[in-house]
């Protein structure tokens, strides 16, 4: 299947969904289709399972087989999470995923990074197909707790959105603008957080419980792993930021709940619509990623998709700054997407600006009916609807819920139309059974804010 929406801004794009597809049939074709499985453990004994095929054939490449099953492992990782790789299938290709994923490896980060998450030793290991572990899989209850006096927070890179909340209505909402990832004292953000709490605090009677979101890794309303923190140093983020939500819960006397950012978009998108199997993709300062299930509870997964590949081209130079990981989704459906998207389109930026700041002017030229800003937003469009796919082999999707800075005014319009458009045209079978859509303006700006008080239960 070739793409048949017109890329002009990066027309190397090669969707995952698409190179995967193209894989698998060529596999098919050459008359020895392999069983092979990715089982993922993380906490607790749960455990993701992915089975799929590779060339077993004479004339396959290990290459060809190696890089396709690298990039499910990459995507699970940061999907599911998890701290052990089960490669249930051909030896040979288990033994090179762990000479990737190790000291030394091309994926150290990645390794280094979930084994410091889970609190275990990083391990990839192989056995028959047969032998493949069993999936085991949780959902917890998480939210739509409505009653009382509750403060609700949503922190980004480049604000704090808080809303003060009676009975589920939303009284008082604010964003204050901060830049915590290039801060190293860690009084800076507790201060900046409290400071926002106590705003909302004004226009309540009393406060029943505070809830909040935030990009990262939270365990029990610990932060495990967040990209806003990233200046501070290790032993100082270990002794005043780790705990810090606790010890906010402390100082107000109530129940606080603190969970990864994209978790609250889905809840928030659940809330509104009274539904489950719901993606929701906050595009702000990253890719912020959620989900629910059926019955509108979370899964425990880490749905960091920031950092899961969503392209595929060889010798990409879109590189994410952190986890050095190329062709992920941070650099796709974020405002880092349309700073980068600015030149190819001949708009020259402010590059000594914030990327809120610089976004804010693309989106002034967009309102201005600026035909280089339209494309901008066309082309991130086309990446959304060549992806949509790709989530779709990993999650149980009926709507995919987009919203963030990136989406706001007419520019979360185009985003939307463009995508439905590649699925309609090149994916109509998905197309059917899954819709995209966006919130209305208010909800997209504090929305989120207000789902996240609703997670502590009194």
């Amino acid at each position: 299947m070739n793409i048949k929406i017109e890329n002009s801004l990066d027309p190397e794009f090669k969707p995952a969904y698409l190179e995967n597809k193209k894989f698998i049939e060529q596999a098919i074709a050459n008359g020895c289709p392999t069983n092979i499985a990715v089982a993922i453990e993380r906490e607790n004994g749960n455990r993701s399972v992915y089975k799929t095929i590779v060339d077993g054939s004479s004339n396959a490449s290990i290459e060809g087989n190696l890089y396709y099953i690298e990039r499910i492992v990459k995507f699970m990782l940061w999907q599911r999470g998890g701290w052990k790789v089960t490669i249930a299938g051909p030896k040979k290709i288990g033994k090179e995923i762990a000479k990737i994923y190790c000291k030394g490896g091309e994926r150290e980060f990645d390794a280094t990074f979930m084994g410091k998450i889970y609190e275990h030793q990083f391990a990839v290991c192989s056995v028959s197909f047969e032998e493949c572990p069993e999936q085991k899989e949780t959902s917890l209850p998480l939210g739509k707790n409505l009653d009382g006096c509750r403060i609700g927070f949503d922190l980004g890179a480049s604000d704090r959105k808080t809303s003060a909340v009676v009975d589920g209505k939303a009284v008082f909402s604010e964003e204050t603008p901060w830049d915590p990832s290039v801060n190293s004292d860690p009084n800076y953000h507790y201060e900046g957080i409290m400071h926002s709490l106590r705003r909302a605090a004004e226009h309540l009677p009393r406060i029943d419980a505070i809830g909040g979101s935030s990009a990262g890794i939270y365990v029990n309303s610990h932060v495990r792993a967040a990209s806003l923190f990233r200046a501070i140093p290790e032993d100082e983020f270990e002794q005043k930021i780790n705990g810090m939500f606790m010890r906010i819960g402390k100082d107000f006397g109530v129940p606080i709940e603190v969970v990864n950012d994209g978790d609250v978009t889905a809840l928030a998108g659940g809330m509104s619509l009274n539904e489950g199997n719901i993606l929701g993709i906050a595009m702000g300062s990253s890719e912020a990623v959620g989900y629910i299930d059926y019955k509108g509870n979370i899964k425990g997964w880490l749905n960091e998709l920031a950092f899961a590949p969503v392209d595929y081209r060889k010798n990409n130079k879109v590189v994410d700054e952190w986890s050095h990981g190329c062709g992920v989704g941070a650099n796709y459906f974020s405002q880092q997407a349309v700073v980068r998207l600015a030149k190819p389109a001949g708009i020259e930026l402010d590059t000594s600006t914030h990327f809120a700041e610089q976004l804010k002017e693309v989106q002034n030229l967009l309102a201005a009916g600026d035909e280089r800003a339209i494309k901008i937003f066309e082309t991130i469009g086309i990446y959304l609807g060549y992806t949509i796919p790709h989530y779709a082999q990993f999650y149980d999707i009926k709507r995919v819920l987009i919203l963030g800075r990136v989406t706001s005014g007419e520019g979360g319009n185009i985003v939307l139309s463009t995508a439905n458009e590649v699925l309609k045209q090149c994916f109509p079978k998905i197309a059917e059974r899954i819709q995209v859509s966006l919130p209305d303006e208010a909800s997209r700006r504090v929305g989120q804010a207000i789902a996240a008080a609703s997670l502590p239960a009194l």
